[in-house]
């Protein structure tokens, strides 16, 4: 099988799959870029801001200026908005109205974006028989405060939390679009899935200003439409794991396509010599162990988040599984369970088109 709409071809500049490292500052920041020879009335503009509580940049190539500003305000505007409704940290969120109606027997009415976001959720805790869970909230937040006091959680507390953690749980009504959360003390944690949502409705929303070829990252996940002038696509490295003797990074072309990253080398803690991820098992209520970084490239960004996040919970074999059941999804795992480092790769990903090393 080839890979879809991913050509071979010449190298373009390299923009690497790593957190971008933002001044979380509200201004837009502009830079431009002469464009390949191949096309000399359009210029490359990079803008980046803080959205979301996270580094957001946009690279687009234009006509003008003035013309790639109005569009990237307006994406920038888009994610803003969703913000407003997908947010867990913000308590005025439809996000967070939502988890304070949990347990009243409350239908709750939620707005188009939300309803999206959910459904694509459920469809993939479904999947992975609860390893991807947006009802993780209590356990996510009991871990945050274990990472900031640098000490374990107690099992009494892992066991109160977990009673209020479960997908089956979360109740949607398509005919009404309505949603209901079953168990007192829910909270719904939308993660990176919010994220990479807000990451494809930027894309979208360029593509209705006349920016067809762009790359939008939300810290480190993106989503590519048409490849740069003169270019096969836009060049993505792959982060490699952060031990001695990991592989080397491999660099590959993305072009309308999307790739995510999930692992502990960006967010951990270290208790009693051992090492926790910030991805909380649902099943167990602890934090993940295995110290890896899966990447996927997919359709879009929330499949990619949701392949990632349940790769990482489910381990390779059995998350490997939804990856090749997944239409046009490929995965690339680096991971070192003990002493030992593992590569492990999707049947798809040998049809991503790399640059040779």
């Amino acid at each position: 099988m080839r890979w879809p709409n991913f050509p071979t071809g010449m190298p373009s500049r390299s923009v690497r799959a790593v957190r971008w490292i933002l001044a979380a500052a509200a201004a837009l920041h502009l830079s431009v870029v002469p464009s390949a020879p191949a096309d000399e009335s359009l210029q490359k503009f990079v803008y980046e801001k803080a959205e979301m509580g996270l580094p957001f940049r946009i690279s687009m190539y234009a006509s003008d200026e003035a013309t790639a500003k109005v569009a990237a305000e307006a994406a920038f505007e888009r994610i803003a908005v969703l913000n407003g409704i997908l947010s867990d940290y913000d308590p005025d969120s439809e996000l967070s109205r939502l988890s304070r109606s949990s347990g009243q027997g409350k239908a709750v009415p939620v707005s188009t974006d939300l309803w999206n976001v959910l459904v694509r959720a459920q469809e993939f805790a479904a999947r992975s028989d609860g390893a991807f869970d947006i009802t993780v909230g209590p356990l996510v937040n009991l871990w945050r405060r274990a990472r900031h006091k640098q000490e374990l959680p107690s099992p009494e507390l892992i066991a109160e939390m977990k009673a209020r953690v479960g997908y089956k749980n979360l109740r949607l009504d398509p005919e009404h679009r309505t949603v209901e959360l079953l168990v007192p003390e829910m909270r719904l944690d939308l993660g990176a899935i919010a994220k990479n949502y807000a990451v494809d409705q930027a894309v979208a929303v360029l593509k209705g200003h006349g920016i067809t070829r762009a790359l939008v990252g939300g810290s480190g996940d993106m989503t590519a439409s048409d490849a740069p002038p003169g270019q096969p696509g836009w060049r993505i490295e792959v982060a490699p794991l952060d031990v001695a003797g990991a592989p080397p990074p491999q660099v590959i072309y993305l072009k309308n396509y999307s790739i995510a990253t999930s692992g502990d080398v960006f967010q951990r803690v270290e208790i009693g010599g051992k090492r926790y991820s910030h991805i909380v098992d649902p099943h167990t209520g602890i934090g993940l162990t295995d110290h890896s970084l899966v990447t996927v490239v997919a359709p879009d960004c929330m499949t990619a988040n949701g392949l990632t996040t349940s790769i990482s919970v489910l381990g390779p074999e059995r998350g490997l599984k939804l990856v090749e059941e997944t239409p046009g999804a490929a995965a690339h795992v680096v991971r070192m369970p003990g002493d030992k480092i593992e590569l492990i790769e999707s049947s798809r990903w040998k049809d991503v088109p790399k640059v040779a090393p």
